[in-house]
């Protein structure tokens, strides 16, 4: 189970783990490496093994852009292939997104940070499973307000949204591999992509909403 990876190493003195994993995520190469100006780009080629075998092909591609202010934009889209026999995917319907994003406690919403998705919906309550095309999460720590939204990108399938007052938010994979079993064939792949915008001020102040456009007409 790559859910428990980190507790698949070996124990280390003093507590917790250390190599070797048996089930791990290896880095094969990094295919790109650019930067200039206020912009990077990174192309990594992954391995998942379990027991020393391969599972997974994983290709990870992340974009990282300056914006000012202390303000950056991420772009990130990776691709998962069964490419050594079929992959079978658990996953439940409660402690998952794809990416899983968990905020430090200051910043949660039990002291005081506040959710927010595109629909005008906050709250743990009104947001969690429920489809959204993204959701911002932000407070005001020590006189200062931030925020962190994540965007997902509209690849015409409606995703559904992990949502926690403690500091998790995220979105699921769409509804026919989200919280039930499913299997990747031989060959197969899956992808997912999402923008993560790390913000000044609140979901208004920041301009979220307006920052999501401009996302997805600079993107394409």
């Amino acid at each position: 189970s790559f859910y428990n990876a980190l507790s698949s190493g070996a124990q280390a003195e003093g507590g917790g783990y250390g190599p070797p994993f048996r089930e791990r995520v290896r880095l094969v190469s990094f295919s790109k490496i650019e930067a200039q100006g206020d912009r990077a780009e990174i192309v990594a080629e992954l391995a998942w093994e379990s027991d020393g075998r391969p599972v997974l092909d994983e290709r990870r591609a992340l974009i990282v852009q300056s914006l000012g202010a202390g303000e950056y934009l991420l772009d990130l889209t990776w691709t998962l292939t069964a490419a050594s026999g079929d992959v079978a995917f658990v996953s439940d319907d409660v402690h998952y997104a794809w990416p899983y994003l968990r905020l430090a406690t200051v910043w949660n919403g039990e002291h005081g940070g506040r959710i927010v998705s595109d629909t005008g919906a906050t709250g743990q309550e009104s947001t969690n499973m429920k489809p959204a095309l993204w959701i911002d999460y932000s407070n005001t720590v020590e006189g200062v307000a931030e925020g962190v939204a994540v965007f997902q990108w509209p690849d015409g399938r409606e995703h559904s949204w992990l949502t926690r007052e403690y500091g998790c938010f995220g979105p699921r994979r769409p509804d026919d591999r989200s919280g039930r079993p499913f299997t990747l064939t031989r060959g197969e792949t899956i992808s997912q992509r999402v923008g993560v915008l790390v913000h000044r001020g609140d979901v208004e102040s920041g301009r979220v909403r307006e920052r999501y456009d401009q996302y997805l007409r600079d993107a394409r």
